[in-house]
């Protein structure tokens, strides 16, 4: 963690799994969602379970790159969404679900809301500098929060504290 984030605040599997169903549960009576558009890479996973339990067929990704571990350096647009997600939302993204697992600071939220401005932006977690970019979202952390999420952890010993 940098000196950016004060606080950790780590997610286990079955929490990230509770809360990008509550999500799902939440965006439900919200629209006809015709596809979702997952930001790669933190995106793919509640992009998944948003899908399922919505049941929409037609999933999609965009790629943006802007962290290098626990830094959001410059972004780069590595794929941008494809011709069957821009016919199905009319060119802007109507009836489209962008989603990703994180709004920080709204950069990477800005790049892709260019590329679709009528989609629904949803996330599972959201900091208030990144707040105004996100239609829906389940669970606000504070901006000098680091979010250490399930598929960058591992299971390891720890020696009890007395023992230490």
């Amino acid at each position: 963690m940098n000196d950016t984030y004060q606080k950790a605040f780590p997610v286990s599997w079955d929490q990230f799994h509770r809360d990008a169903r509550a999500l799902a549960w939440r965006l439900s009576g919200q629209g006809d969602w015709k596809a979702v558009v997952a930001i790669t890479r933190g995106g793919l996973v509640p992009a998944a379970i948003v899908a399922r339990e919505l049941e929409i067929r037609l999933i999609e990704t965009v790629c943006v790159a802007s962290y290098d571990n626990q830094q959001q350096g410059d972004l780069e647009v590595l794929k941008e969404v494809g011709a069957k997600i821009i016919e199905v939302g009319k060119g802007t993204g109507e009836g489209v679900l962008i989603v990703d697992d994180l709004v920080d600071t709204g950069k990477t939220a800005k790049i892709v809301r260019a590329m679709l401005p009528e989609a629904h932006f949803a996330t599972v977690y959201s900091k208030p500098e990144g707040q105004p970019l996100v239609d829906t979202y389940i669970t606000e952390v504070s901006q000098d929060t680091w979010i250490y999420f399930p598929w960058d952890m591992e299971l390891q010993f720890t020696p009890p504290i007395k023992g230490a």
